[in-house]
């Protein structure tokens, strides 16, 4: 909570105009790609979601280089940018660092559990949304 009260209005800004360029590209990117039919996959978000994880698979391998981005830029770009973008980058982060690691097993559940656990809460919300709970 520290770190958040720290940061200067001037990342705030950068983190809020980074995440409005992601969601407009996001848009852009999905609307070119085109919408799937229904026997196609959603290749707009296909799209958004792989080349998201090259993003920020290409910022955390330049941020590791010694002083290669600063803690401000790397905000804007990773939450801001990537975030705006697509959340899926992250989560591919997040994956790639626990599998880096060596930590398998956890690199495992969290693979099953993001998956098994964010399709059942869609289901669950559209449920309650339409007043069968």
């Amino acid at each position: 909570m520290d770190a958040i009260r720290q940061l200067p209005l001037s990342a705030w800004l950068l983190l809020v105009a980074g995440g409005a360029v992601g969601t407009v590209f996001r848009f852009l990117l999905s609307t070119l790609v085109g919408r799937p039919s229904e026997h196609s996959i959603p290749r707009g978000t296909l799209a958004v979601n792989v080349l998201g994880c090259l993003a920020i698979g290409l910022v955390a391998g330049i941020a590791e280089r010694q002083g290669a981005l600063s803690a401000t830029l790397r905000l804007a770009l990773v939450a801001g940018l990537l975030g705006g973008f697509t959340t899926f980058s992250a989560f591919g982060l997040e994956l790639f660092g626990l599998m880096r690691a060596g930590r398998w097993e956890v690199a495992g559940a969290y693979l099953v559990l993001s998956n098994v656990a964010g399709v059942a809460a869609v289901w669950a919300g559209f449920r309650v949304a339409q007043g069968v709970w």
